[in-house]
């Protein structure tokens, strides 16, 4: 059995919460590990082992909050194996136990005790200086926009084919059901619940009196063309992660990833509880 451990080693609370489950697992032989770096920064050498050797945990612990999520969602990479969030920071809308009940959900977890939920993740493609940059996959969302020189992008918005929208703007998001409750919320984006096939397509400070979200079906490829880019010198974020944008983005494509992210939780507590808890102070 191996079970991967991820911290946010910025936060203390973390820290002191990835040490006492390491230990606690490996008293019962439960071979918990942490990527070399995460286990340099936690002081747990003995537990690091190189990123390219993750492989396939039984389970992953995210201790933290979503942005921890979204790490161990990343080092995973396409494995498809459940990822327990442990909420340790603000929102942690993606966790599944909190910091009073880890032992217990991990526990529960291991024995195959849990809710595990499907979420739809993106599968992004970027050409950059007139090729392919590389492929991308994202959880939350993939944005598209200004870069270095600060000026408005021109996006013209894409699906299947046919080009729908034209904004001068900051950027536009596409964002998964997950990603729903993340950045494309604060942009006044809507909320989607985490079983809807669909994805939302979110401008960002439009120069325009109409402006309005699309929200596209699980089988849409989405395109972003960028028509200047020398003038836009726009760049692209996936999962709040930049690439360096040593070359203005040209255009970016987005379509439905061909695995899923396994999120677990420990309760009956779903997306409407959470939405409630997290957003109106339920």
């Amino acid at each position: 059995m191996r079970v991967l451990l991820v911290p946010n080693a910025a936060n203390p609370r973390s820290v002191d919460a990835v040490r006492e489950v390491a230990a606690w697992l490996a008293a019962q032989d439960a071979g918990p590990f942490l990527v070399a770096e995460d286990a340099a920064a936690c002081g747990l050498e003995g537990f690091g082992v190189p990123a390219s050797e993750v492989g396939e945990p039984e389970l992953t612990v995210a201790l933290g909050g979503d942005g921890t999520v979204l790490k161990a969602v990343h080092l995973l990479g396409e494995v498809e194996r459940p990822v327990l969030g442990v909420n340790l920071g603000r929102l942690g809308f993606m966790c599944g136990a909190d910091a009073d009940g880890m032992r217990e959900a991990i526990t529960s977890a291991l024995a195959g005790e849990i809710v595990i939920e499907r979420r739809t993740t993106l599968a992004v493609q970027a050409w950059v200086g007139g090729r392919e940059s590389g492929t991308f996959r994202a959880l939350n969302e993939v944005h598209v926009g200004r870069g270095p020189s600060g000026r408005a992008v021109e996006i013209a918005v894409c699906v299947d084919g046919v080009e729908v929208e034209r904004f001068l703007c900051d950027g536009v998001i596409i964002a998964t059901p997950t990603g729903s409750t993340a950045y494309a919320l604060s942009a006044g984006g809507p909320l989607l619940a985490p079983d809807l096939a669909g994805f939302a397509i979110v401008p960002v400070a439009a120069h325009a009196l109409a402006c309005r979200p699309l929200v596209v079906g699980p089988s849409a490829t989405v395109e972003l063309v960028l028509p200047n880019p020398a003038r836009s010198e726009g760049c692209f974020a996936v999962d709040g992660d930049s690439p360096p944008c040593r070359l203005p983005l040209e255009r970016l494509t987005a379509s439905r990833g061909a695995t899923d992210v396994l999120l677990a939780r420990l309760d009956s507590r779903g997306f409407y509880e959470a939405l409630r808890d997290s957003f109106f102070g339920g």
